[in-house]
């Protein structure tokens, strides 16, 4: 047997927020330097009472309706997040019931960021090789803007909310293969939100603002962009020639290379890095932002509409945690 990605959709909250009104919140960055630097000309954000659950029903349903899918098809739901609703219960669970799923179906939530796609896959194809199921509803949905601090300029600019749905399945238009995963905590406090869980449970009301006007605190999501962007160009090109090397394939194999959409600057570094062609090389973000485990569908997605889903294509995830993944999809000519 073997695992399919047989369709994939996404949703966008309504409210956006543009270059225009980054400059006009904070003067001293201009549109120009903004798009140039990042890549990102818009994002898109959750409304205050609009949750990563809210965007995963809307994002799931619109799979259904756009990919023909019957319901009672699903029987497991893979729901990959870092912003859930509640501590517990599982935000999956609450999505079967939201979308009306047989209660036969399996439910799982896991935390993943950047390499979330990635990883969700791996885990779809285990469920589906080893018979546990055959069509899994995979979701991906974040809220990071809910994370950001109102002063926070340069993750404002990155950062945008967005869901994805896929369909995981025994047959479809891209056949899953071989991975490669990695993981190395010692970087987890490069990117990290430090209160509101277990260890740190109360506000830690610490903000401090820096010589540049940066806000600091553990309130707030943290990135130390120097060495998230080192250990990206240490880590991804070694991920990419192990998938290559897994699957059997070299780079002359490969006909679409797509990425963690992380911001414009890191994947032209890692391009150029790696030898890849820029016509080999699918970005898409200036018009949605960084969207963290929902980049690489809404990628594939978009690649699609421009009928460039075809042959080999390999996908890396890899940021938060620190945590990285790769495959390769088989599609149709």
């Amino acid at each position: 047997m073997k695992a399919y990605i047989k369709g994939i959709s996404y949703f966008l909250p309504e409210e956006v927020l543009t270059n225009e009104d980054l400059s006009n919140i904070f003067p001293e960055w201009n549109v120009e330097k903004i798009s140039s630097k990042v890549g990102i000309s818009k994002r898109f954000v959750s409304s205050p009472n609009q949750t990563a659950l809210d965007m995963a029903e809307s994002a799931a349903q619109k799979l259904f309706v756009e990919n023909n899918i019957e319901k009672s098809s699903i029987d497991f739901i893979l729901y990959c997040t870092q912003s859930p609703d509640y501590f517990l219960p599982t935000s999956a669970c609450i999505l079967q019931d939201r979308l009306g799923l047989a209660t036969e179906c399996g439910a799982l939530d896991f935390n993943l960021g950047c390499s979330g796609y990635v990883y969700g896959l791996a885990l779809a194809k285990g469920l589906i090789l080893s018979g546990v199921a055959r069509n899994i509803l995979f979701v991906t949905s974040e809220t990071y803007s809910k994370y950001l601090h109102p002063q926070d300029k340069r993750n404002r600019s990155i950062f945008g909310d967005a869901a994805s749905a896929s369909l995981i399945s025994t047959d479809g238009f891209a056949e899953i293969l071989n991975f490669d995963l990695g993981t190395d905590g010692s970087g987890a406090e490069n990117l990290i939100v430090k209160t509101g869980a277990a260890k740190n449970k109360e506000k830690a009301e610490d903000l401090l603002i820096d010589e540049h006007q940066d806000p600091h605190s553990s309130d707030y999501l943290f990135m130390e962009g120097s060495e998230i962007f080192s250990f990206t160009l240490q880590r991804v090109p070694e991920l990419v020639n192990n998938v290559l090397t897994v699957n059997g394939m070299k780079n002359e194999d490969i006909d679409l290379y797509v990425f963690h959409q992380a911001n414009k600057y890191m994947l032209e570094h890692l391009r150029k890095k790696l030898k890849i062609a820029p016509e080999q090389f699918y970005i898409y973000m200036e018009n949605v932002g960084n969207t963290v485990s929902s980049t690489i569908p809404i990628a594939l997605c978009e690649a699609n509409k421009e009928e460039k889903l075809f042959g080999n294509i390999v996908l890396a995830g890899f940021g938060v945690g620190y945590s990285w993944g790769g495959t390769v999809l088989k599609c149709r000519k």
